[in-house]
């Protein structure tokens, strides 16, 4: 697929996928991007170095190297653009490695258009998390939580499920969940991948 490269930002779509590939590009491309299509993470591995602006729009899960591996390898290696990973098998524990690795922002399928353009968008906009300035920012973020909704944040950090986080609380699971929409509420996330990103910039 050509396009102006010079012009608009590339975003690098991982997926072994065909038919997302295809599905993806199309929309990158009208939406104003230039899509470029790895069929896995060593193919995308195999194209680098890459420059300029844009991202990385990644599957999590791929025969070979998964999304994780390769935002934990990419970052690893001091990689500049930012990683989106996509998955259809989402979980916390799973997003937590995810952020862990260093990736922007983590959705699940399915998603809107409007959903994974704004991702992207932002992702391109914002700079890399880290950094005095970005720790700060994340605690800022975090300042109007109660101790009780820090308690069930740093569950939701480990990986616990909602009943676990009430068992060692001593509070009902309703009342996790209710914590829960609290804490997006309060620090402005959009979503639980957003706010784990706060909650271990922060330092938790």
């Amino acid at each position: 697929m050509k396009t102006d490269m010079t012009t608009k930002p590339s975003v690098h779509v991982v997926d072994d996928d065909e038919a997302m590939r295809d599905s993806l590009a199309f929309l990158l491309e009208v939406s104003g991007f230039t899509p470029v299509l790895h069929e896995s993470a060593d193919a995308f591995l195999s194209a680098l170095p890459i420059a300029g602006e844009g991202c990385v729009l990644t599957d999590v899960r791929m025969p070979g190297m998964s999304g994780v591996e390769l935002a934990r390898h990419l970052t690893g290696q001091g990689f500049g653009l930012p990683i989106i990973v996509m998955t259809g098998h989402g979980d916390i524990p799973l997003a937590v490695e995810a952020m862990k690795a260093g990736i922007a922002d983590f959705i699940e399928k399915p998603f809107s258009d409007e959903v994974l353009i704004r991702a992207i968008k932002a992702a391109i906009s914002q700079p890399t998390p880290g950094g005095d300035q970005a720790r700060q920012d994340a605690r800022d973020r975090l300042a109007g939580l109660s101790p009780r909704e820090r308690d069930v944040l740093a569950g939701v950090v480990a990986g616990k499920a909602n009943k676990v986080i009430a068992f060692e609380l001593q509070i009902s699971a309703r009342t996790v969940e209710i914590y829960r929409a609290n804490m997006m509420t309060k620090t402005g996330a959009r979503n639980m991948a957003e706010l784990m990103r706060i909650a271990l910039a922060a330092g938790l």
